[in-house]
């Protein structure tokens, strides 16, 4: 491949099939545990990892899997993975661990993880899998990361625990109830259409 093509399989991720704004898959994520900044971003970093560790993994393995048994193997693999960040996290983040609960568990099951091993990592080389994995994991992260800030701004009126709107701010609480990130997440990607149909026109 060469590097306007690799940067085609990394970039793509992050717009064109953001998992979370485009492809709607592993919502659950988005409207579980977005409700500070913190939290937001240790889950994205956790996927960003495992989705791009699982890809390489299945790039190496990919001739030596029966098709017949591929899908259990990969889930294999990212229950692996994603046990190996349970067990970090908790012996190095026992708060965040904590806060993420179930949410970390259910990674193994996230769609975007084992769509990415089925389209594009069984199909290709490492290093094209690897950006394909890493792409994809950036731009769950950073939507993540957007939702994160507008309920935390919103619904407690601070960022990372640091205060910006004063006392004279009321907050609104459906902003940290899954409802208010179901919502918001709706507004964004219906903006997003909006900016699509508006430059193709």
């Amino acid at each position: 491949m060469t590097g306007k093509e690799l940067w085609k399989v990394f970039s793509k991720g992050i717009y064109d099939e953001n998992p979370v704004f485009r492809l709607a898959l592993s919502l659950c994520p988005a409207l579980a545990v977005t409700s500070n900044v913190a939290n937001g971003l240790t889950m994205g970093f956790c996927v960003m990892f495992v989705i791009t560790a699982n890809n390489v993994v299945v790039s190496l393995t990919r001739k030596f899997v029966n098709p017949k048994v591929r899908v259990p193997v990969y889930i294999t693999y990212i229950a692996t993975i994603v046990t190996v960040v349970q067990l970090v996290l908790e012996a190095y983040f026992p708060l965040l661990y904590k806060d993420l609960g179930i949410y970390l568990a259910l990674v193994v099951v996230f769609a975007i993880i084992l769509a990415r091993a089925e389209v594009f990592a069984s199909k290709n080389t490492v290093f094209p899998s690897f950006l394909d994995g890493l792409g994809m994991g950036c731009g769950f992260t950073l939507a993540l990361l957007a939702i994160s800030i507008i309920r935390e701004l919103f619904g407690n009126g601070t960022i990372l625990g640091m205060t910006v709107l004063g006392s004279w701010y009321n907050p609104a609480l459906i902003m940290i109830l899954p409802p208010g990130a179901f919502i918001l997440i709706g507004y964004i990607i219906g903006l997003m259409n909006m900016r699509d149909a508006k430059k193709a026109r």
